[in-house]
């Protein structure tokens, strides 16, 4: 059950000590302009979307190293043709950014476009670890996924999180956002009991207009009824504001046990935008 006693605000201020934020291969632009307002040595995703290429997706990595940050590009396994594509674009990186953080996942495509079934087969290769990488992200879906069961998902993570293990890859997991902390909270102790100690970074959507939030909630498969949205700070009936996720973080601090939790940080997607997300956090951290 939740505790209704006033948010702690050093409880706020902690959880976003350390937060991530994450931006397209377009973005680069955007993150020049939103660069002074990043803490320096801030995590920042970098997608592998269908519509971007390597070039893209490598150059977008490279900017996020020059201006301070670390880069944790992103790998779908399932967008990957050959082989040869998925050493081309570690050695790109390897040689433009030298991550030493990635995220892979499976991603969209119905059918693998080449020889990954999913990210584990990835993992199961060794060439993360050949080309320099030493923490590995996976995902974790607190609210499920339309089209995969709860019982393949979890299997998956832990059989994910084995892997990396045997490889000797540090492992952390980046959730699917949502505007409910309850399916969260179950989710975290569900992870812990299945003897997964890996930290978590909770997806949560950075500030955005109200039609744009509820369009990737749909997309994504998440929760977006009445009640659930009017409790994250938002109506339904007013498709035209914008919201943040004030409340969600204020709960979540509230709640947050590490004991029982485990270590937790904050994942933004930056639907609003990389500056307006910068931005926000660092005004909503002053305030506490």
């Amino acid at each position: 059950m939740a505790n209704h006693s006033p948010t702690n605000p050093d409880a706020v201020r902690s959880l976003l000590e350390d937060f991530s934020l994450e931006m397209t291969g377009k973005d680069v632009p955007a993150l020049e302009e939103a660069a002074a307002f990043i803490p320096p040595g801030t995590r920042i995703s970098v997608t592998f979307l269908g519509n971007e290429d390597l070039p893209m997706r490598v150059g977008a990595a490279a900017a996020v190293k020059r201006l301070g940050f670390v880069p944790v590009p992103h790998i779908s396994a399932r967008r990957l043709a050959s082989q040869a594509e998925l050493e081309g674009f570690l050695s790109a990186l390897a040689t433009e950014a030298a991550p030493e953080d990635v995220f892979v996942v499976g991603g969209d495509p119905a059918q693998p476009e080449g020889p990954y079934e999913d990210s584990l087969a990835l993992i199961r290769t060794g060439l993360l670890g050949q080309y320099g990488f030493k923490r590995v992200s996976i995902s974790g879906y607190p609210e499920g996924h339309p089209d995969i069961s709860d019982e393949v998902l979890w299997q998956a993570l832990t059989d994910k999180y084995a892997a990396l293990q045997e490889l000797g890859l540090e492992c952390s997991i980046i959730t699917q956002f949502g505007f409910d902390a309850d399916p969260v909270f179950a989710w975290l102790s569900e992870l812990r009991r299945r003897g997964v100690q890996a930290p978590v970074e909770i997806g949560v959507p950075g500030p955005a207009g109200v039609k744009r939030l509820l369009n990737y909630a749909r997309r994504f498969g998440v929760a977006s009824s009445a009640g659930i949205v009017h409790k994250y700070g938002f109506s339904l009936t007013n498709l035209l504001g914008t919201a943040g996720p004030d409340k969600f973080i204020r709960e979540f601090a509230q709640r947050h046990n590490e004991a029982e939790h485990g270590r937790i940080l904050l994942h933004f997607y930056t639907f609003g935008g990389l500056k307006t997300t910068a931005e926000w956090v660092r005004e909503f951290r002053a305030s506490g």
